[in-house]
């Protein structure tokens, strides 16, 4: 089938594969491990060379086969930066046009099948050919150096002077919610922000081991990120990869022996270990970091990601009874079933080390996916329906609750169905807008944030920031009803509109967009897989992955709502509203506004460093 649009042509599979993740089952790319192939290469073409102009040369680059990228598109991505394609004022790139029939979305579908490749990550035959270059055409040249960024020299740098904390910074130590340093902001944007050097800093404690539940590692820049007095600590990955993937990253490792491993249960297929938490054992006591930020480099300069940071949790004393040290939340409970879910025996220590600490200061609930079928009261332990649960148990009805929006945030997008009754406006809109024990089920707007092609073209990144945002054409032709809920990312309030978004958030919002029933920060995207989807007549609910979140209620910090802090940049240690990172009310999608794609061509307009997106 192809289709055809503002971006050029592209061609794409018929192929009724309704798997929810567009993500493949590997999260490594890794030192010594193959190049990513030719079918995840995007290029980059030039514009009109500019002027030579001053700029502080970047860094040495590592060759592409040293890049944790976890997936087709951070694969294309990661070739994109280092093999940039300028933009160029020559005919379209995009070969000769075949006569389509457009529909009123601006996409054009035809009803050929030229192609029937796999999807889902298993293979890119289905994507966009390489066109014979034309011999009249002059080959483009391709600079060594990028052309100056609209946002400044910083860019450049990997970090300002004083980009790192010298001493605890001012925190918000009410919600302990956080957003991710962002490099080339105003300094202003990075007070209350924090860096993972920050994190893994002795500010917050003198640290004796820790534990990294992630999707995508680079192993020796993780290391590099620990201060160098904890640098040999002992560090235990958790982790998906199996097969070639998990000897890649095995490899990674070698050169530090301190590094350790435990492999999660992936059984179900199209699953992925997604959760995103560090376990951090100190001198002083025990803390639990749950992000949504990568263990790679391209994670923590350039997106919008954020974090729960709990408070330092002390040691019980000895012989306190199992039930010590336990939240109003019941978040050690919760935390304790989550690692047990894994059945690793490499866990164990920590989950007796979890047992021995007081976690009673937690003021949110542990909201957690992992993979299986579950049934009876099991149901409402994992994914969407867990959520439900609480927000049935915890919150109470708000009078014209009908008109009080609930938000989702993303940066992925799974198979939605065939329209939105197969799943999103069915099962996981009754968990979304779940007030209390209402016997009421009001249809709320629902408004989803998820970035357009103009979006990732004017960011920090430029097009490669679309390699973290792997929406595919595959999954995207079939639900175009969906894109009818997209508004865009625009976060002026936090300086980060131009910081893609890799963080997930999702959130219910009064009217006029000031205050907010609840809010929940997770790994997980709007798909399936991670939220799960009820089976058998909605007697069995099927998970396919590992996420983690945290899900923060009025209730448990003595509120009816929470507040939304218009401005919450700078941080000041005072007590402010809830620093959504986003701006409200949202801003819906135009006409001209496309939801970016990550494996079609950008060609007809340069990003902020010149360059086109060319998936080949």
């Amino acid at each position: 089938m192809s289709q055809d649009s503002q971006h050029g042509k592209w061609t794409i599979s018929s192929s009724d594969d309704d798997n929810d993740e567009a993500l493949p089952p590997s999260g490594t790319a890794t030192s010594g491990s193959r190049q990513p192939t030719e079918s995840s290469h995007s290029s980059y073409r030039s514009a009109t060379p500019s002027p030579p102009v001053e700029v502080k040369p970047e860094p040495a680059k590592p060759p592409v086969s040293s890049l944790a990228v976890g997936s087709e598109a951070r694969q294309s991505a990661a070739k994109n930066q280092l093999n940039p394609v300028k933009y160029e004022t020559s005919p379209s790139l995009a070969g000769k046009r075949k006569k389509v029939a457009s529909d009123s979305t601006g996409w054009a579908l035809s009803d050929s099948d030229e192609d029937d490749g796999e999807v889902k990550g298993k293979s890119l035959s289905d994507l966009p050919k390489k066109v014979p270059p034309n011999p009249k055409t002059k080959k483009p040249k391709v600079e060594s150096e990028r052309p100056p960024s609209p946002h400044g020299r910083l860019y450049y740098i990997d970090e300002p002077d004083d980009f790192f904390e010298s001493c605890l910074p001012p925190l918000n130590d009410t919600y302990r919610f956080y957003l991710n340093k962002v490099t080339g902001l105003e300094k202003k944007y990075n007070s209350g922000a924090l860096h993972i050097r920050d994190i893994l800093s002795p500010l917050f404690g003198t640290l004796k081991e820790s534990v990294q539940f992630n999707y995508c590692f680079d192993i020796a820049w993780m290391v590099k990120q620990y201060p160098s007095e904890f640098r040999d600590r002992p560090v235990l990955i958790v982790h998906g990869d199996k097969r070639e993937a998990k000897a890649r990253l095995i490899q990674q490792a070698q050169p530090f022996p301190h590094v350790r491993f435990c492999q999660a249960k992936l059984d179900i297929a199209f699953g992925t270990h997604h959760t995103k938490m560090m376990l951090l054992w100190y001198e002083e006591g025990f803390r639990v970091i749950i992000l949504t930020s990568n263990l790679i480099r391209a994670d923590w300069y350039q997106k919008t990601q954020g974090m729960w940071m709990s408070p330092l949790y002390p040691r019980l004393p000895k012989e306190s009874s199992a039930s010590a040290g336990e939240s109003p939340t019941f978040f050690k409970r919760d935390l304790l079933e989550y690692l047990a879910s894994y059945r690793a025996p490499e866990l164990e220590e920590w989950i007796q080390r979890i047992k021995e600490h007081d976690l009673s200061e937690t003021r949110v609930y542990l909201v957690g996916s992992t993979p299986g079928r579950y049934v009876g009261s099991d149901m409402e332990r994992w994914g969407h329906l867990r959520l439900r649960k609480l927000l049935y148990e915890h919150t109470n009805p708000i009078p014209g609750e009908e008109r009080w929006p609930v938000i989702g945030q993303f940066s992925s997008i799974g198979s939605m169905g065939l329209d939105k009754s197969k799943w999103l406006a069915g099962e996981f809109q009754r968990t979304l807008t779940t007030l209390g024990k209402s016997s009421l089920r009001p249809d709320p707007p629902m408004h989803l944030l998820y970035p357009s092609v103009e979006d990732v073209r004017m960011s920090l990144e430029g097009y490669p920031a679309g390699g973290s945002l792997p929406y595919s054409i595959q999954t995207a032709q079939k639900q175009l009803w969906l894109h009818s809920y997209f508004h865009r990312w625009k976060a002026e309030a936090t300086g980060r509109s131009h910081a893609m978004p890799h963080i997930k958030t999702y959130m219910r919002a009064s009217p006029d967009f000031s205050q907010l029933a609840w809010f929940l920060v997770t790994s997980a995207n709007l798909s399936k897989a991670a939220w799960g989807a009820l089976e058998k007549n909605n007697t069995q609910m099927m998970v396919r992955s590992y996420e983690l979140g945290v899900l923060y209620l009025p209730s448990a910090f003595g509120m009816k709502t929470f507040s939304v802090d218009k401005n919450p940049f700078p941080v000041s240690a005072s007590f402010s509203g809830f620093p959504v990172p986003f701006d409200l009310p949202p801003t819906s999608y135009t006409t001209k506004d496309q939801p970016w794609i990550w494996n079609i061509p950008y060609s007809q307009a340069p990003d902020t460093h010149g360059n086109i997106w060319v998936p080949s």
